[in-house]
């Protein structure tokens, strides 16, 4: 972790004993939204670290403590709408960014609200703070150029003001241009208008799925690049922890294209949880921390 980034955030210590049991908690995410997924004909594929993990350990990055899916844009869509009938609210809260609740996240989220799981740029927040699996769309990307780059900027608005929270990882300069952007546009409502609009000129191009030759993930940092739609058009599979996991069929030239050569483990000093952490126990209720480690005092700017 950075100096820059320790300037402003407190580290949680999670030992190695509290990261199984994290792990445990987040595969049984996983599995619920695999059988909901199958269920009812749904392609979703692991990503990033999870991805990593099954074709490399077979299972979770030994330090990962997270997992994280992507779904073709109209399975994406038709996942909230199958949800609202269909989805165990009992078990799992199925969290997204709207004008009531930020989550200051892009991803949309299943959550085990029995757990605690805070983070410290949700720490002043009034909202689910179980543990996750995170999930977004990849989008369609038109084949003119121009279009494209306006897709993609129209996708860095929508993360700026959807986000609403300055970045602890990007460096000190992209943290104070943020926050000049939030000094500029102070409201939580033009704020909320913001990536609203841009989210539908970002999905003006949902119905070209079945004829894109491209897609794009536009809600992380690999905005650039283009895919080819061949690589996710279907699935292979593998084994994580016990159980076959689609990944998609150009997974290896997807992860070579982000991560280079990822089927080497990183240095030992990089080998770290990801989040910033402020409070995590899989044995009890994030809301019995209300007023502890999260939402302490409800007047407390989000980002200072």
């Amino acid at each position: 972790m950075s100096n820059d980034t320790n300037k402003y955030f407190t580290t949680y210590e999670i030992s190695s004993e509290m990261l199984k049991k994290m792990q445990e908690k987040m595969l049984d995410i996983l599995l619920y939204f695999k059988e909901f997924c199958d269920k009812h004909s749904l392609m979703f594929y692991l990503i990033g670290g999870g991805a990593i993990g099954a074709v490399r350990e077979h299972g979770f990055v030994p330090w990962d403590d997270d997992v994280d899916c992507l779904m073709p844009e109209p399975d994406y869509l038709r996942f909230f709408e199958l949800w609202n009938k269909y989805g165990d609210k009992e078990r799992f809260v199925l969290c997204k960014t709207d004008r009531n609740v930020n989550y200051h996240h892009s991803s949309a989220s299943l959550r085990d609200p029995n757990t605690t799981f805070i983070c410290s740029y949700n720490q002043y927040s009034d909202l689910c703070h179980g543990i996750s699996l995170e999930f977004g769309p990849i989008v369609p990307t038109p084949d003119n150029k121009l279009l494209q780059y306006k897709q993609i900027l129209y996708s860095y608005i929508y993360n700026l003001f959807n986000f609403q929270r300055l970045p602890n990882n990007r460096g000190k300069a992209i943290r104070v241009l943020t926050k000049v952007f939030f000094v500029l546009v102070p409201s939580k409502r033009m704020k909320d208008n913001i990536w609203i609009w841009a989210d539908k000129k970002i999905r003006k191009y949902a119905e070209l799925w079945d004829s894109c030759k491209y897609v794009k993930e536009l809600w992380g940092r690999t905005a650039f690049y283009n895919f080819p739609k061949e690589w996710f058009e279907s699935v292979v599979w593998f084994d994580f922890e016990g159980y076959k996991m689609p990944l998609p069929a150009g997974y290896h030239e997807y992860l070579t294209l982000i991560f280079g050569n990822y089927m080497q483990r990183p240095p030992v000093p990089e080998r770290i949880a990801k989040h910033d952490l402020i409070f995590v126990d899989m044995d009890h209720p994030y809301t019995d921390y209300k007023g502890i480690y999260y939402f302490p005092d409800k007047n407390r700017e989000l980002n200072q």
